[in-house]
């Protein structure tokens, strides 16, 4: 195929670029910023993301990713735009781009995002999903007849998969996630401290105080926000148990949906599990105490794969080097005109 090879981990919180040949080349939030009046993009990515929430009444930042599949198509495409126009400046042939998906979705949404891809200026494009591309991504040979259970934690989805000989045996993907966490921090300050914070402080709040378990010794930070009955700005101190506690029933979602999948393991990719053990990838993984506390739910070893975040581009960026790994397991690059045939059989549904 002509034109660069590229891989793309598109998510809710981030966009990471792999380009072949140099590695990972941007890590970019998602986010845009946009004039009302004339639809004209001002801002993409970390610029748009220091916007947020600060934004005038003729300035909108929005997050055109939501729960790992494109919510405004018109916004993604321009901002993926963007983004390949940097990479590829004014390349003759477009490029060839794999991108990240969660671990089930529809075929509508898997046609949308393709759409997205190819009409922001890919020539052709594949879309591969996310534990595989993290599964690789950490090192692991997907391609061996032994099963790895693999759990993306990112910003919209969790995805837990039990990967064996290059695809995906079990899987199951939940809108529990790292943003998730931090509309729980929010509405606990709103509901019981009459605080307004913003997803930044919430997301500040995460990092610092966040923890899947009740700390031994507490840790305290000072937050900014707005009182939501005077509405003036105040200060107010803030600690790891209120968090742990706010955050719990997400985190409780995200272990019965490790264990929901091990229950739908076979016995055999069950034993491999059990002796390879679980492996977290994604930003969320980050979380204080959640492998110890999967572990505990599981009675299985639970570890952080390095640099997890960057999990899913490396793997795509690996299997850019080695398109083998696509093609032997049914995966196809398809051009506009192509996807333009795409159906969706599972999409129409009637009441009968």
């Amino acid at each position: 195929m002509l034109g660069r090879n590229i891989g793309i981990d598109l998510g809710t919180t981030s966009v990471i670029v792999y380009l072949e040949g140099k590695g990972i080349i941007m890590s970019e939030p998602s986010v845009v910023a946009y004039r009302k009046t004339t639809g004209k993009i001002m801002a993409v990515g970390r610029k748009a993301y220091d916007m947020v929430g600060k934004e005038s009444r003729s300035v909108e930042v929005i997050r055109p990713m939501r729960d790992g599949v494109v919510s405004d198509f018109s916004v993604t495409e321009q901002m993926l735009r963007y983004f390949i126009r940097i990479i590829c400046k004014n390349e003759i042939f477009k490029p060839n781009i794999i991108v990240s998906m969660p671990g089930t979705v529809t075929n509508l949404e898997r046609r949308t995002i393709l759409d997205v891809i190819t009409a922001s200026g890919a020539g052709k494009a594949c879309l591969m999903e996310e534990p595989l591309a993290a599964d690789i991504g950490a090192g692991v040979d997907t391609m061996q007849p032994n099963g790895v259970m693999i759990v993306d934690l990112g910003g919209g989805t969790t995805d837990v998969a039990v990967i064996t000989m290059g695809s995906m045996a079990v899987a199951s993907s939940i809108k529990v996630a790292g943003n998730t966490l931090n509309e729980s921090i929010e509405k606990y300050c709103r509901r019981e401290r009459n605080v307004l914070i913003g997803d930044q402080t919430a997301e500040e709040l995460k990092k610092i105080l966040g923890c899947a378990y009740r700390r031994r010794e507490q840790v305290a930070m000072i937050a900014k926000g707005k009182d939501y009955i005077s509405g003036m700005p105040v200060e107010f101190e803030i600690n790891s148990d209120e968090i742990y506690y706010c955050i719990r029933e997400n985190i409780r979602a995200i272990v019965d949906s490790v264990t929901g999948v091990l229950e739908r393991t076979p016995p055999e990719l069950a034993g491999d599990i059990m002796e390879e053990g679980i492996i977290l990838t994604g930003g969320t993984a980050q979380l204080l105490g959640l492998d110890k506390v999967i572990e505990e739910a599981t009675h299985i070893h639970t570890r952080i794969a390095d640099d997890p975040v960057n999990c899913v581009a490396r793997g795509i960026g690996a299997v850019l080097g080695d398109l083998d790994i696509l093609v032997n397991n049914g995966y196809l690059f398809m051009s506009r005109q192509d996807i333009s045939g795409v159906t969706n059989e599972k999409e129409d549904y009637y009441d009968v």
